[in-house]
């Protein structure tokens, strides 16, 4: 049935590979589909179609599918969802436009499909990784929603598949599309405000409670549960709502670091102009407010120690006091970023922002799209081949989704701290001290207990950027041991990612 040697033919080009029977069958993909072993890529003229299939429908992937509808020589034809009930719903919406479109489950059975020329992906983030793979592999170009991945190693591993089969990977953080950043940046990058002293980022956005469920919950019959769980581990479901709540649960989600708070992570890092991981990290924060199924911090400082500007980032889900409906904000950011310089700061976030000089006083402004060209640009870069063309390819999408990804290992690895505990950890530096002043006074106007529910500290954590693991001798190897553990996941057959794209 499989030979033993196949031509693989990449965006029109030969790459002769040898790939014994052996090998094949013990590559992650070769279950259910034989997609990765002859990748069918169309090479698109100027006036071609871009044929779009969207996976992952219930929430983000609606903004996909009008996303790309609106643009001129694009259509969607396919979707995909293991929710049967959400894939009807929508295949509905476009037979009652007269549109043609398949209806997948199984995103295997899609990527089988030749006539797609794009995967964009929406799903829960446990998929985000294995699907671009697939895609890759497969010989679709890919659009993927923010944070790539769901642990450091996934990420890597999907900048490594967009390069080996010569594929356009776009990441689906809109903002490096907006125009107004980016003159921004390169004013300040510039010295306008002196040097750069520190990028703030800020995920001010209430989050309730989850609920607290007695025990497992029935998943709905019209729910495919095996092919929602895929790479990730096959728990019961312990929560009211499967989804979107799952981005509160470690074996799913990434906390609002990595859901709303990935977006401005990645601006501060565009703002200091770093292309790697940083020196250390450390986290300080827990969840408070309630008792819930929830695992994720709503309140936390992730410090990311880059030399010779740091980044701290603060996420916070409770209102600005008890009983209010308002969220805090930092220097008129709430949902934002704040780069401080030697002679002033630029404040903002999805409307844009001022540059101030250091006693408030408005300098410049800076009007924001929100980066609404930002499917444009990635369908640009379709046609032409170019990785350069694309405002947010994968590689940023990588690093910046593995700041998120670091701050919330040293959380996990946490322990509870009293406020003197915190202090020696973060005595020399008094931005941090700064910010944690205002998380105490944060949790204190909301009525918080610390004896009931904890802060928890974590561990500063030494980090081999060019390696992207965890570093530490002597007394530091063990826990640079557990931490880089905690790089990947153990993956559910068939549905893993595999070390060799």
């Amino acid at each position: 049935m499989f030979p033993e040697t196949v031509i693989i033919e990449v965006a029109g080009d030969q790459q002769m590979g040898e790939i014994t029977r052996r090998k094949f069958m013990k590559s992650s993909i070769a279950v259910g589909t034989a997609v990765a072993m002859m990748p069918y890529a169309r090479v698109l003229g100027a006036n071609d179609e871009i044929r779009v299939a969207v996976a992952g429908i219930n929430s983000r992937g609606g903004a996909h599918i009008g996303g790309f509808r609106k643009l001129p020589g694009v259509r969607v034809v396919a979707l995909c969802d293991p929710d049967q009930k959400i894939l009807d719903r929508n295949v509905k919406e476009f037979t009652d436009r007269n549109e043609k479109v398949n209806a997948y489950t199984d995103i295997r059975k899609l990527l089988d499909d030749k006539n797609i020329d794009v995967l964009s992906i929406a799903t829960p983030n446990h998929w985000h990784s294995l699907m671009t793979i697939w895609a890759c592999q497969a010989g679709k170009d890919v659009y993927v929603e923010k944070p790539v991945s769901h642990n450091i190693y996934e990420g890597r591993k999907m900048v490594e598949a967009a390069r080996k089969y010569k594929r356009i990977v776009q990441t689906g953080t809109q903002k490096r599309s907006d125009q107004a950043l980016r003159d921004v940046f390169e004013y300040l990058q510039k010295g306008n405000m002196g040097n750069i002293k520190i990028a703030r980022g800020f995920c001010y956005k209430p989050r309730g409670s989850i609920g607290k469920v007695s025990g497992p919950q029935t998943v709905p019959s019209h729910i495919d549960y095996d092919l929602w769980t895929g790479p990730a581990a096959m728990e019961p479901l312990m929560r009211k709502s499967l989804h979107y709540d799952w981005h509160w649960v470690w074996n799913t989600g990434n906390g609002d670091l990595g859901n709303q708070g990935i977006h401005e992570m990645d601006l501060c890092r565009w703002a200091i102009g770093q292309n790697k991981l940083p020196d250390r990290v450390m986290s300080i924060g827990g969840r408070f407010g309630y008792i819930d199924d929830g695992q994720t911090a709503n309140t936390q400082i992730a410090i990311l120690d880059y030399k010779p500007v740091p980044i701290i980032f603060e996420v916070r889900g409770l209102p600005r006091r008890k009983g209010d409906l308002a969220m805090d904000h930092y220097r008129n950011t709430q949902i934002g970023i704040v780069i401080q310089c030697e002679h002033g700061y630029f404040s903002g976030g999805d409307g844009g922002g001022w540059v101030y000089d250091n006693d408030g006083r408005k300098i410049k402004q800076f009007t924001s799209d929100g980066g609404a060209g930002h499917y444009a640009n990635f369908t640009k870069a379709v046609r032409s081949r170019k990785v350069s063309d694309l405002n947010a390819d994968i590689i940023e999408g990588h690093l910046s989704t593995s700041l998120c990804h670091l701050a919330n290992v040293s959380h996990r690895l946490g322990k509870q701290a009293d406020r003197d505990q915190i202090m020696e950890a973060i005595k020399s530096d008094k931005e941090a001290i700064d910010s944690f002043d205002r998380f105490q006074e944060h949790l204190l106007v909301n009525g918080m207990d610390i004896n009931e529910t904890p802060r928890i500290l974590g561990p500063w954590l030494e980090i081999d950027a060019d390696k992207e693991r965890f570093a530490g001798d002597g007394d530091k190897a063990e826990l640079a041991a557990q931490a880089n553990e905690m790089l990947t996941r153990q993956y559910r057959e068939p549905f893993i990612v595999p070390e060799n794209v």
